[in-house]
């Protein structure tokens, strides 16, 4: 936690969007006086910068140096939180079209992504370049044109100047942004693939290889720059799920007329129109109008819901047969569209063990394998004889080859490419760890009401236990008790009152037991209304409470007793249906190799009846918060054992908090979900979480594949060198070769999300 006198601005830099311009910022910008934190979001380019605020405008001038644009793209705000975004790799990115239109500020303000947008895009090309005399294009053809040149005039054996004066326009063309980059690179200690092409090809120059060098720098600027068109696929997957809710929407004036207005300037309570085939703006209820809404932006289910007066309706989503009135429930910020946008970009901080891996490792590969070029540049001459230019030029490849670009983009690449195909599926996963995690899953533990049945009981009898008033009292106390409840079998206890029954009891002294029941004072006495096991362990009973309960549970309906200080007073049985598709969700865990075990605070008789109806593996009733925390820690202790919870209730809480990946149910519009849960899905729909199985282990597969692809590749031609075999040429393709079968392998999973047509 910074202090109140420090600040955070959020500075948009279009050239940053790879691991080489984050590390070269953070050497740069660690050690300047004020600073204090640093925060990457690379996928939306901007560095959250917590500071003193005297310090900003050094920080500026020290990103300047470096050669990059910093804009301020919002203004420093004291105890803003900024979040890390990990993606992008090691290539020039100034070629993103429209970026400034997509811009995904820390905080999520997607709303006013035009409004707030910085004013310069770039043009598709980095300041230095745009600066020239030609634009980028023609510089990298005519810098190909040259080396063209250089490559024809060696081999027909034109004079010696025609071949240098060739060579060296081509480099000067095509190589100024990357000598650029790779000198101030090596200003800072850092051997990205600026830096190790500028070596390579300054040698190159120096030994003689003038066509060749001339050659492998025009590729690389050109592979660069199809290798970033590449990539930003993985960005505009998400900068999609923000176009999703139209940027103006027909609102109520105070003048009594209807008029467009930009969603960022509508605040809650304001009131909307919405025609048929209208995306829904922002966040809201209906006040008037019956119709169909397509959600599937949101829950990811094509099916539309049918919406009435009173019903909510979400923003990104499409109103598909009437005109419907809206009251605004949520601004353009908060929207539950807003928080899975800023959800997505902050899941690429947690990063997922692979990704730590190659981080870690990345850092030692380069500084070794450069130290192998030297040493392959110096000791096969001096020890063996060799010949000295020979093995320069095998160093040179070597030092190509040294560039992890294919290995560090790997992971973030494959990772953002499955957090954004869960999104469009209704799946919000928090990190890639739990996405990566999710293939290990061996155990789920899930809460019985709201998650495998309806969570929507209604009741089904009562039976009044004593004769000292009129039953319509004690079902009146009994409701008076229910309705400041929010736990489903009590509110199915309050909806059961008949409207005849008259006005509600005032109850003084309110107070819910967890895992029990709820109690209060009404007339001066005291009530409890609650679970059979709270009535055993209050001594309250007999055997015609006994006898009720051990009925009803039979039949798997549940059971609340009403009490005072006397003892029983009326019981009621309540029934809960399960899911549809929650059989279906289990048949399809056990599939995939995933035991589970319904976790409730009904009774064991109930717990078992529904356990026999939904499949599920094991099944433990009774059970108070604690017990279920308990619970989900005796699976862990099984060694080797990845447990998951799914629920929806605060009950749930300390057993979701303790499992190793939490499930939100109906998540869809709930704050406290997206937030606390691992993974949110935003329907209640069990079936969600085999597809987030199937999806992690897709991504797990990809991968494996692509940290394959990276050193397998990068150990193949590195033999090669060994042997002799190596060329610049052979370097650049293996290297950029690579960096493009990783990319265009990561965004395959892109595809599993594409199953409902969410663009």
């Amino acid at each position: 936690m910074t202090g109140s006198l420090n600040q955070t601005t959020a500075i948009r830099i279009e050239q940053m969007d790879c691991p080489v311009e984050e590390r070269l910022l953070r050497k740069a910008l660690e050690k300047q006086p004020g600073v204090l934190q640093l925060h990457f979001n690379l996928m939306s380019r901007v560095l959250s910068v917590t500071h003193q605020p005297t310090a900003l405008e050094d920080i500026l001038q020290v990103i300047r140096k470096i050669g990059f644009t910093p804009e301020l793209g919002t203004a420093g705000r004291p105890g803003d939180t900024a979040v890390t975004g990990v993606s992008g790799c090691c290539s020039h990115r100034h070629h993103h079209h429209g970026g400034d239109n997509h811009v995904g500020h820390a905080h999520g303000e997607h709303a006013h992504r035009h409004d707030n947008a910085v004013s310069s895009s770039h043009a598709d090309v980095s300041p230095n370049i745009a600066q020239g005399l030609l634009p980028v294009w023609w510089r990298l053809a005519a810098g190909g044109l040259f080396a063209l040149i250089a490559e024809l005039a060696h081999w027909f054996g034109a004079p010696d100047w025609l071949v240098v004066v060739s060579a060296v326009a081509a480099v000067a063309l095509a190589g100024t942004d990357t000598y650029r980059k790779g000198l101030i690179a090596l200003r800072y200690g850092d051997l990205n693939i600026n830096a190790l092409m500028s070596i390579a090809v300054t040698c190159a120059l120096l030994i003689g290889q003038w066509p060749e060098a001339a050659m492998v720098m025009v590729l690389f600027t050109l592979s660069e720059w199809i290798e970033a068109k590449s990539l930003d696929r993985t960005r505009d997957a998400i900068s999609g799920l923000m176009d999703l809710a139209p940027e103006r929407v027909t609102s109520l004036q105070p003048d009594g007329t209807w008029q467009p207005v930009a969603v960022g300037l509508v605040a809650a309570g304001a009131r909307l129109r919405i025609a048929p085939g209208e995306r829904i703006g922002l966040d809201g209820r209906i006040l008037k109008g019956m119709t169909t809404v397509n959600q599937a932006p949101i829950t990811g289910e094509s099916v539309p819901a049918d919406k009435q007066p009173g019903d909510t309706v979400f923003a990104g989503t499409i109103n598909e047969s009437a005109e419907i009135e809206v009251e605004v429930t949520a601004a353009a910020n908060s929207t539950t569209l807003a928080r899975i946008i800023t959800q997505i970009e902050e899941a690429q901080a947690v990063k997922a063990p692979t990704q730590r891996f190659v981080d870690t490792f990345s850092r030692y590969y380069t500084p070794a394998v450069v130290m192998l070029a030297v040493l392959l540049a110096i000791l096969p001459p001096l020890l063996f004889d060799g010949e000295w230019r020979y093995w320069i030029y095998q160093a040179l490849v070597v030092l190509i080859i040294a560039c992890p670009c294919a290995l560090v983009i790997s992971t973030p690449v494959t990772v953002v490419s499955g957090l954004t195909a869960a999104a469009r599926r209704g799946i919000l996963i928090k990190g890639g760890v739990y996405l990566e995690q999710g293939h290990r899953l061996s155990w789920l533990a899930l809460d019985k009401t709201g998650t495998i049945t309806q969570g929507h009981p209604v009741q089904t009898d009562m039976i009044a236990l004593r004769e000292d008033r009129p039953v319509n009292e004690f079902q009146l106390i009994a409701a008076s008790l229910a309705a400041r409840s929010d736990h489903p079998v009590s509110r199915a206890v309050y909806q059961a009152l008949p409207p005849q029954a008259g006005a509600l009891l005032a109850v003084d002294d309110f107070v819910a037991v967890p895992g029990r029941g709820v109690q209060g004072t009404m007339a001066g006495r005291q009530w409890y209304l609650g679970s059979p096991v709270w009535a055993q362990a209050m001594g309250v009973g007999g055997p015609t409470l006994q006898a009720s309960i051990e009925s009803a549970e039979q039949q798997g309906q549940g059971v609340v007793v009403l009490m005072d200080d006397r003892g029983a007073v009326m019981l009621f049985t309540v029934a809960d249906d399960i899911k549809p598709d929650s059989v279906a969700a289990i048949a399809q865990l056990h599939a995939e190799g995933v035991k589970t075990l319904m976790l409730s605070g009904d009774n064991q008789a109930v717990v078992r009846n529904i356990a026999r109806i939904s499949g599920v593996t094991e099944a433990q009733g009774q059970l108070l918060p604690q017990d279920k925390l308990d619970a989900i820690r005796r699976l862990q202790s099984q060694g080797g054992e990845v447990v998951g919870m799914a629920g929806d209730g605060m009950n749930d809480a300390p057993a979701l908090a303790q499992s190793d990946i939490s499930f939100a149910m109906g998540a869809m519009g709930s704050d406290m979900a997206i937030e606390t849960a691992d993974v949110a899905l935003m329907d209640d729909n069990l079936m969600k979480i085999p597809e987030f199985l199937r999806l992690s282990r897709q991504t797990r597969r990809v991968l494996i594949q692509n940290i394959s692809l990276a050193l397998g590749i990068k150990a193949v031609f590195l033999a090669l060198v060994l042997l002799g075999m190596g060329s610049m040429w052979i370097a650049v393709f293996a290297d950029v070769g690579a960096s493009l079968l990783v990319v265009v392998n990561g965004l395959r999973l892109l595809k599993a999300g594409q199953a409902t047509g969410v663009a």
